[in-house]
């Protein structure tokens, strides 16, 4: 148990190092929320592109539909 604790402080000592010689102050607090964001909008537009591809298929059904009805009742 020692050993891992040793290693893990010398790990966030070199991390801490090399940000500050860096100069990257910040951690990677902010990924979540950001991959996050970047997720809903994909499936934002994907639905987008859904509804669009729905509509049009619709109004050549319908479109259809009624030029068929409209023949039936002649």
């Amino acid at each position: 148990m020692f050993t891992i604790e040793t290693t893990w402080t010398a790990v966030r000592l070199g991390v801490h190092r090399l940000n500050r010689r860096t100069g990257r102050l910040v951690g990677d607090r902010g990924e979540g929320v950001i991959s996050a964001a970047i997720a809903v909008l994909i499936v934002a537009f994907i639905g987008a592109a859904m509804w669009v591809a729905f509509n049009r298929i619709w109004t050549g059904a319908e479109a259809n539909i009624e030029t068929q009805v409209t023949r039936i009742g002649r």
